[in-house]
């Protein structure tokens, strides 16, 4: 039976986990991504959250409530960082939450604050807990956490850029000012920022408050690029803390050309798009002349 109810959403990744699929072989490393999934699971039950479901090296929880959720993506981060054993791995994981209403099927839940909360958790860094402003402004007691604006992002579905917030986890947090339940935010960065992407007659302008682009050969895709090597969904342009970024999601990884710097290949990593350049997917920029998608930035 399906029912809709305010609920917490809660994303966590582990970050560093391709390069030890590389470096520790298949077996070793899905026992340590097993593990620390295992970990995270232990933290949210103690905090009252349900575990909806694991997706690889991500789990997806429910909480209640955002004091709830928030508490736990702490703990969480905490519990990770304390682990030997993980850290001689360099692994570590970034966490996405959002409360809102939320639509339960039997053992899953859909609706858009699940969409939101996969927004943030795709926004944060390794070590990283990013939520939204009006999850934190729920709490009638911010206690100790700390919290600092980190600007603006747009979500699918969503007409207008929500405001978000880096929620401080790390003992120390003497640079950090404690937020009560009033946050003010800043746009940060250069909203007059201007980036243009062009591929065969194709000129599209992004500016800080488009949506994610995304790049790959589905149609749906804000640029499609229809060849072999190239992933459904391989690669994205977003707009963060100042820049615009591009991230590779793919299985050939993405070639980025900074300039009259040396080809850049990404793997399940990101970079800052710098004045001009080319982005070539799925293979490099010499073997894929066809397909090159050039860019250039500016005001």
């Amino acid at each position: 039976m399906s029912q809709t109810i305010p609920l917490t959403i809660l994303f966590a990744d582990v970050s560093g986990s391709t390069k030890l699929f590389e470096t520790r072989g298949d077996l070793e490393a899905r026992r340590l991504v097993a593990a620390i999934l295992g970990a995270l699971s232990e933290v949210t039950a103690r905090h009252g959250g349900r575990v909806i479901k694991t997706i690889g090296d991500e789990i997806m929880c429910t909480f209640p409530g955002p004091m709830q959720g928030l508490l736990c993506a702490v703990d969480m981060q905490k519990r990770i960082a304390r682990d030997v054993n993980f850290a001689l791995d360099k692994l570590a994981i970034r966490i996405g939450l959002h409360h809102g209403e939320t639509l339960v099927e039997e053992n899953d839940v859909y609706g858009d604050a699940v969409n939101t909360a996969a927004r943030m958790a795709s926004l944060a860094k390794r070590e990283q807990i990013i939520t939204t402003a009006s999850t934190v402004n729920l709490l009638t007691n911010v206690g100790m956490l700390h919290t600092r604006a980190v600007g603006q992002a747009r979500v699918s579905g969503k007409q207008h850029p929500i405001d978000i917030v880096d929620v401080q986890w790390q003992e120390d947090t003497s640079n950090v000012t404690m937020v009560q339940r009033a946050i003010r935010l800043d746009a940060g960065g250069n909203a007059g920022v201007k980036l243009t992407v062009r591929y065969r007659g194709q000129v599209l302008e992004l500016d800080a408050l488009s949506p994610p682009f995304t790049m790959g050969r589905d149609a749906a895709s804000s640029l499609c690029v229809d060849a072999e090597w190239v992933s459904r969904n391989h690669a994205l342009i977003e707009y963060k803390r100042g820049y615009f970024m591009i991230s590779d999601r793919s299985t050939n990884g993405t070639w980025v050309k900074l300039g009259d710097d040396d080809e850049l290949r990404l793997h399940r990593d990101e970079v800052h798009l710098r004045k001009t350049g080319a982005i070539s997917l799925g293979q490099t920029i010499a073997l894929n002349p066809d397909h090159v998608v050039y860019f250039q930035c500016g005001e």
